[in-house]
C-alpha cells in the first residue's frame, strides 16, 4: 500500500474542535471569577488563546517533520534529562498552592511535569523499539525500561501531585502492553505499588479527604464532600440540553477550578447531556484514530510513540470526567485541550503533531 501524503483528517479535525470548545467553555465558565479577580472577563480567555495559537503552530511543525529524527541518543537522553533538571529544579522555587509544580517567568508559567509524559513516551519507544522478542526478560529490558517512569513518578509525587504520576505509570503500561510485556508484570506492578498508594493516600490528611468524600460525600456536605456534591448538581441540572451557554450557576464560586479541573462539569450543566456527549464522542474519535494509527504504522518506534501518545490524551480525559461524574476520587488532572492551562495545551499539541506525522507515513 502506498505511503500516506496528507494527515489523518479525522484526527486533526477533531483537535480544532476540542480546541475550540474549550475556548468557548473557559470564557463561559471562568469570566465572571475574572472579572471578580482581575477586572476583565476576558483575561484567562486572552491567555488560553496565546497558548493555542503557540500550540497550533507546533502542533504544524511537528506534523512536518519526521518523528524518525527523533530516534537518536541524543535527543531522547537530552529530553530525559532536561525534564529531570527541572522536575528537581522546582523544588528550589517558591511554594505556589501549598505545591512547588510551577516555574513563573512573569505573567507566565509552566508545569514542568507536562514534559514528563512526552519524554517517557520517547524514552519508552526507543528503549523497545528493538526488544520487543525480549519482554520476558525482567533484569534487561523491563527493569531499564522502568526506571526513568519510576524516577518521574517520585519527584511528581514530592511536589506533590499523584494524578500526574498516576497518569504517567499509566501510560507507561500502556506502552509496555503493546510492546509484548506480560499482564502478569503488570498486575506485580500494580501490587506492589499498594502499599506506597497506602501511604500516599492514607496518611496524607487532603488525599485521605478526597477518599472518605468519594465513598460518602453526603457525609459531610458543607466539607470535604463539598466539591463532588456541586459537580453532581452541575451534571445533574444540565438535563437533557442544558441551561445554555453562559448561564450556568455552579461556577460561579461553587465549583472549584471551574475553568480547568470541573470544566466538563460546567459543559454538562450549560450544554447538558447533548454537549457532554459531544466531548466523550471527540475523545473516542481520538481514541479510534489514534490506535488505528499505530496499528497501520509497521515502524515499532511510530507504533509506541502513537500508543503512548493517544495514552496520554484518552487517559487524562478519562480520569477526568470520571471525576465530574463521581466515578473516581478528586485529582488534579485537566480535560485534554479543553480545561485551561498553557503548559498542558502546548506540549499536548505538540505530541498531538508528532502522532500527525506517524499518520501521514503509515502504510
Amino acid at each position: 500500500m502506498a505511503k500516506r501524503v496528507s494527515v489523518d483528517s479525522w484526527l486533526f479535525t477533531v483537535t480544532l474542535l476540542l480546541i475550540f470548545v474549550g475556548l468557548v467553555m473557559v470564557f463561559s465558565a471562568s469570566a465572571v471569577m475574572a472579572k471578580e479577580r482581575y477586572g476583565s472577563g476576558y483575561f484567562f480567555l486572552l491567555r488560553q488563546l496565546g497558548w493555542a495559537a503557540a500550540g497550533i503552530l507546533a502542533m504544524v511543525l511537528a506534523m512536518n517533520i519526521d518523528y524518525r529524527r527523533y530516534k537518536h541518543p541524543a535527543v531522547v537522553f537530552s529530553l530525559l534529562g532536561v525534564t529531570t533538571l527541572l522536575l528537581i529544579s522546582v523544588f528550589f522555587l517558591d511554594r505556589a498552592h501549598h505545591t512547588h509544580r510551577w516555574f513563573h517567568l512573569g505573567p507566565l508559567s509552566f508545569q514542568p511535569s507536562e514534559m514528563a509524559k512526552p519524554a517517557l513516551i520517547l524514552f519508552l519507544a526507543f528503549f523497545l523499539e528493538s526488544r520487543t522478542k525480549s519482554m520476558k526478560d525482567w533484569r534487561n529490558t523491563v527493569l531499564p525500561a522502568a526506571v526513568p517512569t519510576l524516577v518521574f513518578i517520585a519527584l511528581i509525587v514530592f511536589q506533590p501531585d499523584l494524578g500526574t504520576a498516576i497518569a504517567c505509570a499509566a501510560i507507561t503500561g500502556c506502552v509496555l502492553f503493546v510492546a509484548g510485556l506480560d499482564l502478569r508484570y503488570l498486575g506485580y506492578a500494580f501490587l506492589a505499588s499498594l502499599l506506597p498508594l497506602y501511604f500516599l493516600i492514607f496518611h496524607v490528611a487532603y488525599r485521605r479527604a478526597r477518599i472518605l468524600a468519594f465513598l460518602d460525600p453526603y457525609s459531610d456536605p458543607q466539607g470535604r464532600g463539598f466539591h463532588i456534591i456541586q459537580s453532581l448538581i452541575a451534571v445533574s441540572t444540565g438535563g437533557i440540553t442544558g441551561v445554555g451557554l453562559m448561564e450556568g450557576k455552579q461556577k460561579l464560586f461553587y465549583l472549584p477550578e471551574p475553568h480547568t479541573d470541573f470544566i466538563f462539569a460546567v459543559t454538562a450543566e450549560e450544554l447538558g447531556l447533548v454537549g457532554a456527549l459531544v466531548i466523550v464522542l471527540l475523545f473516542a474519535i481520538y481514541l479510534w484514530r489514534g490506535v488505528r494509527t499505530a496499528l497501520r504504522t509497521q515502524d515499532m518506534f511510530g507504533r509506541f510513540l502513537a500508543v503512548g501518545i493517544t495514552s496520554m490524551i484518552v487517559v487524562q480525559a478519562f480520569i477526568n470526567i470520571s471525576v465530574v461524574l463521581g466515578l473516581m476520587p478528586t485529582k488534579g488532572i485537566p480535560l485534554p485541550l479543553v480545561s485551561y492551562g498553557g503548559s498542558s495545551l502546548l506540549v499536548t499539541l505538540a505530541c498531538i503533531g508528532v502522532l500527525l506525522n506517524i499518520s501521514k507515513q503509515a502504510d
